[in-house]
């Protein structure tokens, strides 16, 4: 019995310091992009494979007998892709997601389609990779969809890429071949922007230089490319970013809990750090983080956490909490790169939704700046985008979203665009320029009673910060409540003493009735320029 016992504690245990080993190791997120029959499927099945990450009875049901003798041979595509429609065209069609991992690391994998009509599922398995492999067939070369790809990775910020020459067992293994088809690649990543490149040649259907290094290509002294992902230095999310956590629930079970859901987008939160909620500005402190396995001291992107404040202020899905210093931009009119998912073209100035983080807003595409020639990689004049179409647009929305540059944030830097009568998914965007300041739908200040001199002061100064300025003599309440939700500043002359109306549509006085204190009061001022 004290046996049995031992031996019982002695499995938990193990069991206990595998887990822990597990969550030690970092996680390294890729995706596999190219052309229609580059491999893509067959890679990742022998990946699997090759690494020991299938189940045996996943392997019998995609074993077949070889034509007419007793051999038996592994489909690897089919490891990976699962749909009937699939399997029966013999073509990737939605993203297939594997995890999978080794004693160095743990990897999710995004097997996306090479076919030109499911560009719009590659971008999407892409959005959040930290590396990218594309392959390119060795008898085919680079082709169109496979620089389509390399742009879109290049759109989408992945820091890394491997060009996996594939098929390297149908052109004998030739050195000349890969040198050839490595350099087309490398002049390819520059021309497109890809920062940091690593070319392999490999045979994913033979396993050559997949997991293990292959002696039928002696003259290739580089790692195998498990090898590389295995070693490869993951390009984490700046420690010193400025904080970003998009709201995506409010969570209350009770009178004595309040708090805010969401995935931290950017940067570090610490109990006690000051915060900004916005749109409406107001600041507070961060009181606890709290999570399912219990309260953190401190958190970092990409930790999904709720956090409870000192201060009860009005936050709610799609408002954002931000750190106080280097706060994102407050904007409604925006350059953006943009990729077309829909076999309906772009079309000016028609209304689309927004959809920013868990915001979402009406909007409209004000101007095509260009489009991008995927066979010269060139720009060009363009009045729509059709599908599969990569451009740069501007983009104006009815309400201002809090939004970052793509390059300094992916979550509050990227949006898509939907199309509102069908609810479709029409385009997608990463903001590269902001080029108009607006003021938050809470942040405006809500109705000022002033004198005249006073009114006319507070409208010049008013409007040198960009806000949107209404003045009037009529006091109609429903009048005013019809401004308000135009999200105007409403000036109203009087002849009594200064005031402001609050949010509960109250009348407040003022304690100093001058310009800047109003202003002040307003919560307006230098830092809004």
């Amino acid at each position: 019995m004290a046996l049995i016992q031992t031996l019982d504690e002695r499995a938990t245990f193990e069991i206990e310091e595998f887990l822990i080993e597990e969550q030690q190791k970092d996680l390294l997120r890729f995706s596999t992009a190219g052309s229609v029959d580059d491999g893509k499927s067959t890679l990742i099945g022998r990946l699997l494979y090759d690494s020991r990450n299938v189940y045996e009875d996943h392997v019998r049901a995609v074993t077949r007998t070889s034509g007419g003798s007793a051999a038996q041979v592994i489909d690897f595509a089919l490891l990976t892709d699962g749909l009937r429609a699939e399997r029966e065209q013999g073509i990737t069609i939605d993203v297939a997601y594997r995890f999978f991992s080794t004693a160095r690391r743990k990897f999710i994998i995004a097997d996306t389609p090479g076919h030109e009509q499911y560009t719009r599922n590659m971008a999407t398995g892409a959005s959040t990779a930290d590396l990218a492999i594309i392959l390119v067939d060795a008898r085919k070369g680079i082709l169109t969809q496979s620089r389509r790809h390399a742009y879109i990775a290049a759109l989408l910020g992945i820091p890394r890429v491997v060009a996996a020459i594939n098929k390297m067992d149908l052109v004998d293994y030739s050195e000349e071949v890969f040198d050839r088809l490595s350099h087309d690649f490398a002049v390819l990543a520059e021309r497109v922007g890809i920062a940091s490149l690593e070319a392999i040649p490999i045979s994913a259907l033979e396993g050559d230089n997949v997991v293990r290094g292959s002696e039928r290509m002696p003259w290739y002294e580089g790692p195998s490319l498990l090898e590389y992902l295995e070693n490869v230095e993951i390009a984490g999310r700046r420690a010193d970013a400025p904080f970003r956590m998009p709201v995506q629930r409010v969570i209350r079970p009770d009178q004595s809990f309040r708090g805010f859901a969401g995935q931290i987008a950017a940067g570090t939160i610490q109990s006690g750090d000051l915060i900004v909620a916005l749109p409406s500005g107001r600041t507070s402190r961060v009181e606890r983080i709290v999570t399912f396995d219990g309260d953190l001291e401190s958190a970092a992107a990409p930790l999904s956490v709720t956090l409870t404040l000192e201060d009860e202020l009005d936050i709610s899905r799609g408002d954002l909490i931000a750190a106080v210093d280097g706060q994102t931009a407050v904007t409604n009119h925006f350059a953006a790169s943009a990729v077309w998912l829909h076999e309906q073209p772009l079309a000016l100035h028609k209304r689309y939704l927004l959809k920013h983080a868990s915001h979402v807003v009406p909007a409209r595409v004000r101007a095509i700046r260009h489009k991008v020639n995927i066979e010269t990689l060139g720009t060009q004049a363009a009045t729509a985008l059709e599908l599969n179409g990569i451009g740069e647009i501007e983009v104006e929305t009815d309400r201002p979203i809090l939004a970052d540059l793509y390059g300094e944030s992916r979550t509050t830097g990227s949006f898509i665009l939907i199309d509102p009568a069908s609810n479709a998914t029409v385009g997608a965007g990463m903001i590269r320029e902001v080029l108009a300041t607006a003021v938050a739908e809470e942040e405006a200040p809500r109705i000022v009673l002033a004198g005249r001199a006073a009114v006319e002061e507070l409208e010049k100064r008013l409007l040198e910060f960009n806000y949107p300025v209404v003045r009037t003599r009529v006091k109609d309440q429903a009048l005013l409540r019809a401004l308000l939700e135009a999200k105007v500043v409403v000036l109203v002359e009087t002849d009594g003493p200064a005031q402001v109306v609050n949010r509960d549509f109250l009348l407040e006085p003022v304690a100093d009735a001058s310009v800047d204190g109003l202003l002040a009061e307003l919560e307006v001022g230098s830092g809004d320029e």
